[in-house]
């Protein structure tokens, strides 16, 4: 939850304010009988608030539209495939990430992506284009400053599913857009000083993500073990699970990537493997050295978004590395052609 001065945050609404894992916590049933009838702001455009702002002005419709404010725009998908063309063989595969600059390279991958870098431009400037080109960005003011590539990175980008649909909603007014970089609460609702906007509102549901380092930190009684976890903006942790600086601790699913369970699944693997013996860790010099080869291209890649965990594009990377500790072989497809050109995902691993 966001933090407010004295006097102009939820303490002031008359309304309910609330997160969004509280209204996700509720039944069917009893989280539309919530909301109907109701003006209801979504604070937050991300996945969560995406679908609370569907669900809400499906049931209640123009009448009682549901707005959504957020702070910036990010890269919104219509789908898997452009053209015919799977979308993820193109974005996600060994030979796309060829052109990705990645934490521990060697001098021959780190001229190789140096090189190929253009191609990695022109591949996500087409999809750029094509997201254009298939939803109306233009005409709601939803055209991002940056490139989809930052979003990759920071894991901010959004497939929208059925995406007539929502625009549907914003053309009819039942969903309205509104962004602003800040706003307060006053008793009727939200206040926007920037456009002098007031938005009545009777129920305000924070879409705004979590906070993982606090909640990661608040698991330990040691603060000496707090001040660890907290006192980094991004949690140091080797192969995203082992902290150096505390010790018998393996954090699983901290870090996220394009499909989280993936990536949880693929850490569990690595930490079960290290229970059983089979990796062994390097000394805590060496491993502080690779946090800090991560920690470099965590900033360089996601910039402002640089306190989020997410590997992004390089999960394949990421995979290697585990299979490689592991003592199997990184390469999981049959023939040269499938292991550059086809995407990499779960069904790769299974026997791992």
């Amino acid at each position: 939850m966001p933090q407010f001065p004295a006097g102009k945050g939820p303490e002031v609404f008359r309304g309910r304010a609330m997160h969004s894992m509280e209204y996700a916590a509720m039944d069917h049933d009893k989280a539309e009988e919530f909301v109907k009838g109701k003006k209801v702001v979504v604070v937050g455009f991300g996945k969560s608030g995406l679908d609370i702002a569907r669900e809400c002005s499906s049931i209640n419709g123009p009448e009682h539209p549901c707005s959504i404010v957020y702070r910036h725009d990010h890269w919104k998908l219509s789908g898997w495939f452009i053209w015919g063309i799977p979308l993820v063989d193109i974005m996600f595969s060994r030979s796309t990430m060829l052109s990705v600059h990645k934490p521990g390279e060697g001098f021959l991958l780190r001229l190789l992506a140096t090189l190929l870098s253009p191609v990695r431009w022109g591949i996500m400037t087409l999809v750029e284009s094509y997201a254009k080109m298939t939803l109306p960005l233009s005409k709601f003011n939803m055209v991002p400053q940056h490139s989809l590539a930052k979003d990759i990175s920071s894991g901010l980008v959004l497939n929208m599913p059925d995406p007539d649909n929502f625009f549907d909603a914003v053309d009819k007014g039942s969903i309205k857009l509104k962004k602003s970089p800040s706003f307060e609460f006053y008793e009727k609702g939200i206040f926007i000083s920037d456009d002098n906007i007031h938005i009545e509102a009777d129920i305000v549901i924070f879409a705004t993500g979590f906070n993982g380092v606090d909640k990661l930190a608040h698991m330990f009684e040691s603060r000496t073990f707090r001040h660890y976890i907290a006192d980094s903006p991004r949690v140091p942790l080797y192969r995203e699970s082992i902290h150096t600086r505390i010790p018998q601790l393996a954090v699983i699913g901290f870090s996220d990537g394009l499909s989280s369970l993936y990536t949880s699944e693929m850490n569990s693997r690595w930490v079960t493997a290290l229970l059983e013996g089979a990796v062994k860790l390097p000394s805590v010099k060496d491993m502080q050295k690779d946090i800090s080869r991560w920690d470099e291209y965590m900033k360089r890649s996601s910039g402002e978004y640089h306190t989020r965990s997410v590997l992004g594009g390089i999960e394949i990377w990421y995979n290697d590395l585990l299979c490689k500790d592991m003592g199997m072989n990184p390469i999981r497809k049959k023939g040269l052609m499938a292991n550059l050109f086809e995407a990499y995902g779960p069904m790769d691993y299974a026997q791992v």
